[in-house]
């Protein structure tokens, strides 16, 4: 495969991990990011988080409240370096917050890097979301 496949297929398995994230299982997305010291976070909860310890347990906490409802990217723009990718778009579609669905359209800008043979996210920035922050 090539680097553009390999950052493809964990853009991919990112928002697959996020989806099955709605579900209640945090797993998935613990592994799809790094555990590095230098991680960040900056999420639609309004958030700003650095260190996997932090990270780890902001995604154990957003499991426990199992949102459902499906996120995928739209307007997606990816941009490949040597061990490091970035993309941004639109995060797009929907949440069940308290039994009603709720909206989301958000700017998201996520960049991985390349841990080993893995590509790891190591940074994600969004929009913020009314319901999540505060």
């Amino acid at each position: 495969m090539t680097k553009e496949a390999d950052v493809a297929a964990a853009v991919s398995g990112f928002y697959q991990a996020l989806n099955i994230l709605f579900t209640g299982d945090a797993e998935p997305m613990k592994n799809a990011w790094s555990h590095a010291d230098d991680s960040s976070y900056m999420g639609p909860d309004g958030l700003y988080l650095r260190g996997w310890e932090q990270i780890k347990a902001m995604w154990e906490h957003v499991g426990a409240l199992k949102l459902g409802g499906c996120v995928n990217p739209k307007q997606l723009n990816t941009v490949v370096g040597a061990d490091m990718a970035l993309i941004t778009c639109v995060e797009s579609g929907e949440n069940e917050v308290d039994g009603q669905a709720e909206t989301v359209g958000i700017r998201s800008s996520t960049v991985f890097r390349k841990e080993g043979d893995v590509w790891k996210v190591v940074a994600h920035q969004t929009d913020l979301l009314s319901y999540l922050a505060g």
